[in-house]
């Protein structure tokens, strides 16, 4: 059974709160769901901030020195954010094996070293991410936004977005 309820309510009783916004709106759902409700648990961003204002290609509304990803953690200091799942469409998300036998590459980021084992879990055990990287503290979100240009370019040229990066080692 699903229950619908305010974001307030909805983190209220949420172990793992998924934002799955809009890089522009990503902090006003969690304003709303309230930081007292999202005090120690798990918070996975998968959004990013692209600017689409001026068209196409997008550009992003904060990257180099600070990140979508690090604005949340500072805004809600007791959420442990872990970044994750933003650099590609939802279908890849929750189905890698549709591409390459889920022969590709997931990242994860955040300060908690914990919610990223734990998110980590998830990733392999939910949706079936075969190679994962922890690229460390919530700093690394600038770069994982920042392919995102890229991405969007693929998408475009590649007229599919059935695809993903694949990190050689």
């Amino acid at each position: 059974m699903v229950k619908v309820g305010t974001f307030e309510e909805t983190a209220r009783h949420a172990e793992v709160i998924l934002s799955a916004t809009s890089g522009a709106a990503a902090l006003e759902p969690l304003t709303l769901a309230g930081a007292l409700n999202l005090r120690g648990k798990i918070l996975v961003d998968i959004s990013n901030p692209l600017d689409f204002s001026k068209g196409m290609p997008p550009t992003l509304t904060v990257c180099n020195t600070d990140s979508l990803g690090e604005q949340i953690q500072r805004a809600f200091p007791e959420a442990k954010v872990v970044k994750t799942l933003n650099t590609m469409n939802a279908f890849m998300m929750v189905n890698p094996g549709q591409l390459a036998g889920g022969d590709h590459t997931i990242f994860v980021c955040g300060n908690d070293a914990g919610a990223r084992v734990a998110v980590t879990g998830y990733l392999k055990d939910w949706f079936g991410w075969k190679d994962v990287i922890d690229l460390g503290d919530i700093s690394a979100s600038r770069g994982m936004e920042m392919i995102l240009p890229i991405w969007v370019r693929l998408f475009g040229l590649l007229r599919t977005p059935v695809f993903n990066f694949k990190i050689v080692r």
